[in-house]
């Protein structure tokens, strides 16, 4: 009778050249996503280190270190003459949701505290959108780190138009999103709001502010706002953890089947 594999079968081999990242950190992204998408599922074995390393062309070593990044995270568990189990997938995977919608992007997210990290006056966002509205003439920049259960999950960059600082509460600034903010000021009103989304990898300042892995899976989202005379009264660049986003977008089938 034939032996039944660990789970994840052998696939073929895993070229890791294209990239100036240490192999063990792609190799620990590789695994951690087989863990996240259940091709490794919780309480079974994963293939062995001899099995990995003629899987990915790389030194035991290197599988070694790749599988002790996991094993930090919680995600496997190593036995002694047993070999290596998944110990369940990411903690709160999947509950941040990016609204895409006006009245979703207003709300302020359930159990999150805001912490704000700096502030400065007299600033300039790094990249001005092209085509929506007319700039400031100064920004505040504030960097805030967003937090829920003890983790952070959200870094974001906010440039506010200046001349609206004096209109902005303390407290507000550790409670409300940065469109909610916005909106929420006595006499702006928001002509115009835009959100972009790109996907990308954490390095080494936003894995050490989000207490991720390096090269983690990230989500760059964008926001701006313009007022009704045209101005740019809001940028808004926010870093999340790939690992805990989750994106609904309602399709309209304009009353078509099929």
């Amino acid at each position: 009778m034939m032996k039944s594999s660990p789970a994840g079968a052998l696939r073929g081999v895993v070229d890791l050249s294209r990239s100036a990242v240490p192999r063990y950190l792609q190799l620990a992204t590789l695994f951690r996503s087989r863990i996240d998408s259940g091709a490794w599922r919780p309480s079974e074995q994963i293939p062995t280190v001899e099995e990995l390393a003629a899987e990915c062309g790389v030194a035991r070593a290197t599988i070694r270190q790749a599988l002790g990044q996991l094993e930090a995270e919680g995600l496997i568990e190593r036995f002694r003459a047993k070999g290596t189990f998944v110990r369940g997938q990411g903690r709160n995977r999947l509950w941040c949701e990016v609204q895409t919608d006006w009245s979703g992007l207003l709300r302020s997210r359930e159990g999150a505290e805001i912490e704000i990290l700096g502030s400065r006056g007299d600033a300039m966002p790094p990249m001005m959108p092209e085509g929506l509205g007319h700039r400031a003439a100064a920004y505040r920049h504030l960097r805030r780190r967003h937090w829920r259960d003890g983790q952070p999950f959200l870094l974001a960059d906010v440039y506010l138009d200046e001349k609206l600082w004096p209109k902005v509460k303390a407290h507000d600034l550790r409670s409300r999103t940065a469109l909610n903010l916005v909106a929420s000021l006595p006499g702006v009103t928001i002509a115009d709001a835009r959100q972009t989304l790109t996907i990308g990898t954490a390095d080494v300042e936003v894995a050490d502010e989000l207490k991720m892995p390096l090269n983690a899976p990230v989500a760059h989202v964008r926001r701006v706002a313009v007022d009704a005379h045209g101005t740019l009264i809001l940028v808004a660049d926010g870093i999340y953890r790939g690992d805990i986003v989750r994106i609904d977008i309602k399709l309209s089938t304009g009353g078509q089947g099929g």
